[in-house]
């Protein structure tokens, strides 16, 4: 059945809408377990969506759908090519496919399919995996099923990228190697990203890392988005008198020329508000930041434990500044 369906994937022909199904997530880690958003912005040339269609890449395990109010959820499983190891149990078979049917997505409305699944130690970082995703409408489809990884091509497949995991992380401790895989965004470094676990229920969470402008011209970090939140802001916390004051930079966070800025607990943060799922200690949380003059940045963030410090402490303050 699993043949059949991705065999069906290959031969639809592609919707004629300009705005693609994509993954909200850009990355996923190498043995983790990730929460993945399938972003579905449209129906099909006109018509409603009434089904999803998913198809999973090897090397995505241990997958589990989000139910969908209003909608019908079916999942296709077949074999692994590689079993896994999941929490002491072989895994040799599993979701290979996720439906999500008789719903209704009107064309001039978007919706977010959600799913969870784990990145097989062997996967080698760097790789892109694709998740070929069908809309079907009453009478006909909008396919985003190609997976040769081109830009040029109507029909490009949602994709994301498998990157090594940041450093070995101390589960005691939740510290990083601060200086282990760098994001690069232009002259903008990006380093020792980590996130703290949060209880169930918390309404916030927190990202920290450390940047560093090697290049010549001042930079401002503008934004910053992530699937687990609602809303992701740039705040800094300092005290005012006796009292630890949070606020939002409004205006973003600059990041000085030659200089590092260094986001900590305590300090400059990045604020997860309205989370959809808790922060859960040795999972990832994908995050992407956007500076003014050197664009986005996505960097995953290690979860540690709730009062993880990111290994920070060891590195003698970064520089930091008010606005």
């Amino acid at each position: 059945m699993l043949k059949h369906s991705l065999t069906v994937f290959g031969i639809l022909l592609a919707g004629s809408a300009s705005a693609h199904s994509t993954l909200k997530q850009k990355l996923a880690t190498v043995g983790t377990t990730s929460k993945l958003v399938m972003r579905v912005p449209h129906g099909c040339d006109g018509e409603a969506s009434h089904t999803v269609r998913i198809a999973l890449p090897e090397g995505f395990y241990a997958a589990k759908p989000m139910p969908k109010p209003g909608w019908d959820l079916e999942v296709v499983t077949g074999a692994y090519e590689t079993p896994y190891n999941n929490h002491g149990t072989e895994m040799t078979e599993g979701v290979r496919e996720i439906i999500w049917s008789n719903g209704n997505l009107p064309d001039e409305f978007y919706d977010e399919f959600v799913f969870r699944g784990a990145v097989g130690p062997n996967v080698d970082a760097g790789s892109v995996m694709f998740f070929p995703t069908v809309q079907e409408c009453a009478n006909g489809v909008a396919d985003w099923t190609d997976t040769s990884g081109s830009h040029d091509v109507p029909n490009p497949a949602p994709n994301l990228t498998v990157v090594a995991a940041e450093g070995d992380m101390d589960h005691d401790h939740g510290a990083h190697d601060a200086h282990a895989d760098a994001s690069m965004a232009g002259p903008i470094e990006v380093t020792g990203g980590f996130s703290r676990a949060t209880l169930p229920n918390a309404p916030v969470g927190g990202g920290f890392m450390t940047i560093t402008n090697t290049g010549t011209e001042d930079d401002t970090l503008i934004a910053a988005t992530s699937p687990v939140s609602g809303i992701t802001e740039i705040h800094e916390m300092k005290m005012d008198g006796d009292v630890m004051k949070m606020r939002e930079l409004e205006n973003g966070l600059t990041i000085p020329a030659g200089e590092t800025v260094e986001l900590k607990p305590g300090g400059f943060h990045i604020m997860f508000m309205d989370l959809n799922t808790p922060l859960e200690e040795g999972e990832t949380v994908n995050v992407t930041l956007t500076f003014e003059k050197a664009g986005d940045v996505d960097i995953p963030l290690a979860i540690g434990a709730i009062n993880a410090d990111g290994g920070h402490d060891h590195h003698g303050g970064g520089h930091s500044h008010s606005h």
